[in-house]
């Protein structure tokens, strides 16, 4: 069976041995590391405003009720802890495209041109399709799913330390075992970072089924032809990555089926594509005429 050599101005010059690619693997992970680091601690520097960006939602929703927002630290050092889980998640984001630029300076010495023309765009593609599934979270979910946690209060809403005297009033006028948020900033930060980190982890659907139909792995028939058993998983993955209330798992439910039809549509336009190639190039060999062999 002859085998196709390719040319060798399509490789670039990388036939070093083993021990200069772990030499270069480690430069990339030493300039990732420090990237991460600056970024990190400028983050830390900010936190403050970082801060009170990813508690807008939940103000907002407590300002619409009336209420004060505030968020209490349950144990002493918490406030510090707080301080770096924000410094670490803002300097991953910051740091991202530089680290990704250096896995690509890594990977790409080892690739065909045509691989990387065809692998770069997904590259790209994937931390933008990330920001914009956080953005969604942020912007669209979590004010729902806050809303519907807070509809659990009941009774007098205003802290019983406020000064006031209004929520004695209340009290007074109204008795009953009241039911007052006071959330803790540990436990509202993991909350809001597991839907932000979930919902730009389910954006990445397109960018992964079209890298697996680019390398041939799967097809826009095999993509249609398991919808069914897709839509029970984007059901499941809607009842697990929401609260439980139907407007936001129905939202997500249409926004991540409607990003497998999509993908189910770049696959094929894949697929035409890489058709078309190979019909101008006078390789491509239809089904009907290898059956017609065939028999």
């Amino acid at each position: 069976m002859a085998s196709k050599t390719l040319p060798d101005d399509e490789l670039d010059d990388s036939s070093a041995p083993l021990i200069e690619h772990l030499a270069e693997l480690r430069t990339r992970i030493i300039w990732s590391l420090l990237a991460f680091i600056v970024a990190m601690v400028l983050c830390y520097t900010v936190w403050n405003p970082i801060y009170n960006f990813l508690t807008r939602p939940i103000c907002h929703a407590l300002e619409l009720r009336g209420q004060e927002c505030g968020l209490i630290l349950l144990k002493l050092q918490e406030g510090f802890f707080v301080a770096i889980r924000i410094s670490l998640l803002g300097g991953f984001a910051l740091a991202f495209p530089i680290i990704a630029y250096q896995m690509w300076r890594f990977v790409a010495p080892g690739l065909y041109r045509n691989e990387k023309s065809a692998f770069l765009p997904f590259l790209i593609a994937s931390p933008v399709m990330f920001f914009m599934g956080a953005a969604f979270a942020y912007y669209i979910i979590l004010p729902m799913a806050y809303d519907f946690f807070l509809g659990f209060q009941q009774g007098p809403l205003a802290l019983p330390d406020d000064g006031s005297g209004e929520a004695a009033q209340a009290a007074a006028d109204n008795p009953m075992a009241a039911i007052v948020f006071q959330g803790s900033v540990d436990e509202y930060l993991s909350l809001t970072t597991k839907f932000i980190l979930s919902f730009g982890l389910s954006f990445q659907l397109p960018v992964l089924l079209t890298l697996m139909g680019k390398a041939g792995l799967v097809t826009a028939e095999g993509l249609g032809s398991v919808r069914k058993y897709a839509v029970v998983a984007i059901l499941m993955l809607a009842a697990v990555a929401t609260p439980p209330d139907v407007v936001s798992q129905v939202v997500l439910f249409t926004v991540v089926y409607g990003l497998y039809e999509i993908s189910i549509q770049l696959v094929r336009r894949i697929q035409k594509r890489r058709e078309a190639e190979l019909r101008a190039q006078g390789l491509w060999v239809d089904d009907d005429e290898d059956e017609k062999d065939g028999a």
